[in-house]
């Protein structure tokens, strides 16, 4: 059934919309120490541009401090200056071992400039979301009109599309909440 072929491909967008949502989540700062933070900063390896999580061990050894233990102690350099020209504002410490990163605590005005941050992160997810069913539902109308699905068919197709557009937005307003309280937090 071409309908429901034309549904699983937009359900499967709009699920990689929610993924690339989560991971924008990820590295946002909140007041505790997180690793999502700094796993995606690229670092200069060799001359090629590596993610930090490919070439470290990240962990959090307490609420306000984000220790990254380099697999290669010669990347360490690399890795500090990439720390630094991050848009993080945090002062790496070297030990010549590891790279410690001290989270400091997140000031009221701060709290609410991420909260507004998130909550755009939310909306252009809802409109990719849209997006995707917009152009689902013209994919149903172009089959209906080149004779390939009946009317019933794509009429099916666009409530089951409309239904994942619900649900999607859904979960992108709690998840959304529950970030801003996650940073809104003391």
């Amino acid at each position: 059934m071409p309908t429901q072929k034309t549904v699983n491909e937009h359900k499967n967008m709009m699920d990689k919309v929610m993924e690339h949502l989560g991971n924008e989540f990820k590295s946002v700062r909140t007041s505790r120490a997180s690793t999502g933070l700094v796993e995606n900063i690229r670092v200069d390896y060799y001359g090629t541009p590596t993610p930090l999580r490919q070439l470290a061990t990240l962990s959090t050894p307490d609420a306000n401090m984000i220790l990254i233990k380099p697999f290669d102690p010669a990347s360490i350099k690399e890795i500090e200056k990439a720390i630094k020209n991050s848009d993080l504002s945090i002062s790496p410490v070297n030990d010549g071992k590891v790279v410690r990163l001290s989270v400091p605590a997140l000031s009221g005005e701060r709290r609410k400039q991420i909260a507004a941050q998130l909550k755009q992160f939310g909306e252009q997810a809802k409109i990719s979301i849209r997006n995707v069913r917009r152009d689902g539902n013209k994919i149903l109308d172009d089959q209906e009109k080149a004779k390939t699905v009946t009317e019933d068919d794509r009429d099916r197709g666009k409530k089951e599309i409309d239904d994942l557009t619900k649900l999607h937005i859904d979960k992108i307003d709690k998840l959304t909440k529950a970030k801003i309280d996650e940073v809104m937090e003391s």
